[in-house]
């Protein structure tokens, strides 16, 4: 699957663009990935990006997993979600969930990738360590 991304990610160097190619590949490709979508960072909230599945919350701001993971800046797995203080359910289907803070050329965190199941416990540290080379490929030329 990372070879087949990194052939389509080629095509154009728009973040937006290989967001939007990245989601839809992981999410018709990874059985248990319910919800898969960007979050983008505007200021204190995080605003709906690039994404496949259920309809999703618009915006998302002083709490949750996607704004934990932006601010803490890692990557954050949440093996059952009803047990996260805070935890936004854009979807009560959602069990857990795995967000990655997607960062520019610079550093900065400009976005996140957020990966809901509806099984409990579905994420770790293979999806972390595969999920975090993907979302590199948003930037990389």
């Amino acid at each position: 699957m990372q070879v087949q991304l990194v052939g389509l990610l080629t095509k154009t160097n728009d973040p937006i663009a290989r967001m939007a190619t990245i989601s839809a590949i992981l999410y018709h490709k990874m059985d248990y990935f319910f919800w898969c979508g960007f979050y983008r960072v505007q200021g204190e909230k995080l605003i709906v990006g690039p994404y496949q599945g259920p309809a999703a919350c618009q915006v998302l701001e002083g709490r949750g997993v996607c704004l934990s993971a932006m601010q803490r800046g890692e990557t954050v797995i949440v093996p059952d979600v009803e047990k996260f203080p805070g935890h936004i359910a854009c979807d009560s289907r959602s069990k857990s969930e795995i967000v990655i803070p997607v960062r520019d050329s610079t550093g900065q965190v400009i976005a996140v990738l957020d990966i809901d199941s509806k099984e409990i416990d579905s994420f770790d540290d293979i999806d972390r360590a595969y999920l975090e080379k993907i979302v590199e490929q948003v930037f990389t030329s």
